[in-house]
């Protein structure tokens, strides 16, 4: 029984680049603040039943739903325009001002955070086109 060597870096015996793909990182930034954004609405879970009004099915509910909403989201990062639905859950974390202030200023943090995403990702794209940066 004799073994094959393998190709030393390719099938074909060709040279593999390492990839400087700047659209693969953002999707990672993307995913990865959508899940801390969903641990951060999971902690606010006790502080709305200790400090807050307590925890009721209208409370509870909203916060569960919006950490599967973050969460399902963050797994849908490489689809077209996932930036513009990620701004706009920020809206339905803002609307928890109705809840207790804490997550609505949860909401108000993440829209920042949010913002600047964009804004970065609004740069590379920039220097994409006028050739400061591998294309994507």
């Amino acid at each position: 029984m004799s073994e094959v060597p393998e190709a030393p870096n390719g099938a074909d015996g060709s040279q593999n680049e390492p990839s400087s793909d700047p659209w693969k990182s953002f999707r990672g930034v993307m995913a990865a603040t959508l899940i801390l954004e969903a641990v951060v609405v999971l902690l606010a879970i006790p502080v709305v039943g200790a400090v807050g009004g307590g925890l009721n099915a209208v409370s509870l509910g909203y916060l569960i739903g919006l950490t599967v909403l973050l969460v399902a989201l963050a797994g849908l990062q490489g689809r077209p325009g996932a930036i513009w639905v990620n701004l706009g859950v920020q809206a339905i974390l803002l609307a928890g001002f109705a809840i207790y202030p804490a997550v609505g200023f949860i909401g108000l943090l993440f829209t920042g955070v949010w913002a600047l995403i964009a804004y970065l990702r609004a740069e590379v794209q920039r220097r994409q086109e006028h050739g400061q940066s591998p294309p994507g």
